[in-house]
């Protein structure tokens, strides 16, 4: 079965992320954005009849899709909990195309907000990873996220030769596109290489600002059919491809540390939509950390495997350069507000093919390539999407 060009997103809302709460709650920073997103699609409440959430890290709850549904004060025909991590938001694109090619409905919500602060983070934790990872994992460092990416990166750095300039750059032509975008957390001053190097180091060999900054926000989407896409007040952004790869979760159980999942799951992408990376527009690879856009870009056939550092190096990834990328700042410089830091990359995507882009438009973009990114590379969903 293809999806291509069965759905398309019509409308989209996002929150300006911020440091600290400030009084919001997941629940109401969902609430405002799904309403703000009904409304740029060119909708009412009552049109809507499917919703796709993801877990809000600060006020997790069983049932949250049943949770969302009560507050928003609707009845979907269709509803579930996409829980891909950073991976979620592209996850939801195709099965929201699914479900409507499926007839199960016609305009879908998909939502994610969370609230990000110390008191949230100890009442209002996830669910914890296996025992089975703790267990052997955790006695060697390898506790959190960081430590994970780290080992990734000192391992593309031992196998290809890529230099911390080069992972630098990455954060750096990424803050420039921050600086033009007036939503980023961290869109008030260009920074160099030399001030990724000289940031304090986490995890060697990632320093501080080669690493994502939690923060409180959120983002929602609107999908429908391509039939119904056409009356949309913006340009319609059709999915043209989609693809999904998992198969571990602690990154030691991973058959490799520098080729990853993104492999399989572009690759299909890119097979749906008949298209190749080189005819993309623009790329928005998902940005936790430096070295995930590197492995991304290796891996989703932008460059060969091994050669990420002097591609980033060779190339402008600014908006208004040869190979534009994460054009709204990444999450490195715009914020992760949980799970949607990684809806970021979509809006962002849909948000330059519609033309919304504003003072960091890429020029005549007509094709784009989203990646979600769950785990430590261990939940991937690559979408391919565009415009007629």
């Amino acid at each position: 079965m293809s999806l291509k060009g069965k759905a398309a997103i019509t409308g989209f809302a996002e929150m300006t992320p911020q440091k600290g709460g400030g009084g919001k709650t997941p629940l109401g920073i969902i609430g405002e954005v799904a309403r703000d997103a009904i409304a740029d699609a060119g909708l009412k409440k009552q049109d809507i009849d499917g919703l796709l959430t993801g877990m809000a890290i600060g006020d997790y709850s069983v049932l949250w899709p049943s949770v969302i549904s009560e507050y928003l004060q609707f009845h979907p025909r269709y509803f579930d909990l996409v829980e891909l991590g950073g991976a979620s938001a592209t996850g939801m694109f195709w099965r929201a195309a699914a479900a409507i090619d499926a007839g199960m409905c016609d305009n879908v919500l998909c939502v994610l907000g969370d609230s990000w602060t110390s008191k949230t983070m100890s009442v209002g934790k996830p669910p914890p990873f296996p025992r089975l990872d703790a267990e052997f994992d955790a006695p060697y460092g390898l506790i959190a996220a960081n430590p994970g990416y780290a080992l990734i990166a000192q391992r593309h750095m031992h196998e290809f030769g890529t230099t911390p300039e080069q992972l630098a750059k990455v954060a750096v032509d990424q803050r420039k596109n921050a600086c033009r975008n007036p939503a980023a957390l961290f869109g008030n001053k260009e920074i160099g290489i030399e001030d990724v190097l000289n940031s304090r180091m986490i995890v060697d060999p990632l320093h501080l600002l080669e690493i994502v900054s939690p923060c409180t926000g959120g983002g929602a989407f609107i999908v429908t059919s391509a039939e119904r896409a056409k009356d949309s007040p913006h340009t319609p952004v059709y999915l043209l491809g989609a693809g999904e790869a998992g198969g571990h979760c602690s990154i030691t159980r991973a058959e490799s540390l520098t080729t990853s999942l993104v492999k399989p799951a572009a690759e299909a992408a890119f097979d749906m939509a008949g298209l190749t990376p080189q005819d993309m527009d623009f790329v928005q690879p998902y940005d936790c950390y430096t070295i995930t856009v590197l492995v991304t870009l290796e891996d989703a056939g932008f460059c060969p495997k091994g050669e990420g550092g002097r591609f980033v190096e060779d190339h402008d990834l600014s908006y208004a350069g040869d190979f534009p990328s994460n054009t709204h700042g990444g999450q490195l410089s715009f914020g992760q507000p949980g799970l949607a830091g990684g809806m970021s990359h979509l809006i962002e995507g849909v948000r330059q093919l519609m033309g919304r882009g504003e003072a960091r438009q890429v020029e005549a973009a007509r094709l784009g390539y989203v990646n979600g990114n769950g785990g430590i590379m261990s939940e991937q969903c690559s979408v391919v999407i565009g415009v007629n």
